[in-house]
C-alpha cells in the first residue's frame, strides 16, 4: 500500500499549500478507489484526498456499509491524520470498527479505528 500511495501523491494538486495527501479506500469486496487532494484559489472549494476516494466509490455505485479500510499518506514526511471535515464523511461511510492507516512516506504507519478518531460522531440520530 505503502508505494501504492507514494504514487498517487504525484497525482496531487496543490499548488497552494504545497501539502500532497493521497488515499486509497479498501471495499469489502476487495475494489480500491484512490483519491488526491485538489485545491483551487478558492480554497473552501477544495477536497480532500479521503473525501475524493471515498466519493469515488459512492460514484462507482458503492453505499456507506461497503467501505472496509481507509489508508493515507501525506507528502510532507510527516505521518497526517484526516481532517475533522474527512472524519465526519468517515464516520457515516466505514463501520466504527473499521480501520484507518495513517503514513508518511518512509512506510511508517499509525492504525485508529474509526470510533477512535470519531469517538463523537454527529450522525442520522442527531436529525431527529
Amino acid at each position: 500500500m505503502v508505494e501504492k500511495l507514494k504514487e498517487l501523491l504525484k497525482n496531487s494538486y496543490s499548488p497552494y499549500s504545497n501539502f500532497k495527501v493521497a488515499a486509497i479506500v479498501v471495499m469489502k469486496d476487495g475494489k480500491e478507489f484512490n483519491g488526491v487532494n485538489v485545491e483551487n484559489a478558492s480554497y473552501g472549494a477544495a477536497i480532500c484526498a479521503e473525501r475524493s476516494a471515498i466519493v469515488s466509490a459512492i460514484s462507482a455505485g458503492y453505499i456507506n456499509k461497503d467501505f472496509k479500510e481507509l489508508h493515507v499518506m501525506v507528502g510532507s514526511g510527516k505521518i497526517g491524520m484526516p481532517c475533522f471535515v474527512c472524519r465526519q464523511v468517515i464516520s457515516e461511510m466505514f463501520e466504527k470498527s473499521s480501520n484507518v492507516y495513517c503514513y508518511d512516506t518512509n512506510a511508517n504507519v499509525k492504525k485508529y479505528t474509526v470510533e477512535e478518531l470519531c469517538p463523537y460522531p454527529f450522525d442520522s440520530e442527531d436529525l431527529k
